[in-house]
């Protein structure tokens, strides 16, 4: 009896771990896209970024000329968006939200929340070109998280559960997300979102 109780108890004791490590309930609305590295294939890649699965988390350490994107492959309005990423001191990526264009995808085209830690105007948990984070946050070298907001013109970023930044702003309302690659090692760990 006691062996079969631990067996039963095992994977529900792990599934509430994970849930308390993930910092999102297993609530209505939300749907995860990528998870211990796997859901690759609920993306479209851009660029020569070697993504691959390594250890729990999606990986790049190596990319091309120009900058490599992670593609959503559904269009999404208002929503939340739910990120364990890890990136080193040297990285140099991002996640792109409402794209206009989900081949060329930049941050005059899109909104750019930043993992930057190097850069001086727009470092990580800025959105670049439109709102400045309040205080630097640093991310490298550990996991992070990001909640990013999308409702109407207000954008709003926390990362670690501080809020980074808001932005009131009416250029993009609608578009597919992405996950950035350009340079240094990124990690994405989780990556889950939730249309309001």
């Amino acid at each position: 009896m006691k062996r079969f109780f631990a067996r039963a108890v095992a994977p529900l004791a792990a599934g509430v771990l994970l849930w308390g490590c993930t910092g999102n309930p297993a609530s209505e609305g939300w749907i995860t896209l990528l998870e211990n590295g796997g859901g690759l294939e609920n993306f479209a890649r851009v660029g020569e970024a070697n993504w691959r699965s390594e250890d729990g988390a999606l990986v790049a350490d190596k990319g091309g000329k120009t900058s490599s994107f992670l593609v959503s492959r559904q269009h999404y309005t208002d929503f939340v968006i739910h990120a364990e990423f890890w990136a080193n001191d040297e990285a140099n990526s991002g996640v792109f939200i409402r794209l206009s264009d989900r081949q060329v995808i930049n941050a005059k085209n899109s909104y750019e929340v930043q993992i930057n830690d190097g850069h001086k105007e727009w470092p990580t948990g800025a959105v670049a070109y439109f709102g400045k984070v309040t205080k630097p946050h640093k991310a490298g070298g550990r996991w992070n998280t990001f909640e990013i907001t999308a409702k109407g013109p207000r954008l709003t970023v926390k990362m670690n559960g501080v809020e980074t930044t808001q932005v009131n702003d009416r250029s993009f309302f609608h578009g597919p997300f992405a996950l950035q690659y350009v340079s240094g090692i990124v990690k994405f760990r989780t990556v889950q979102i939730k249309p309001l």
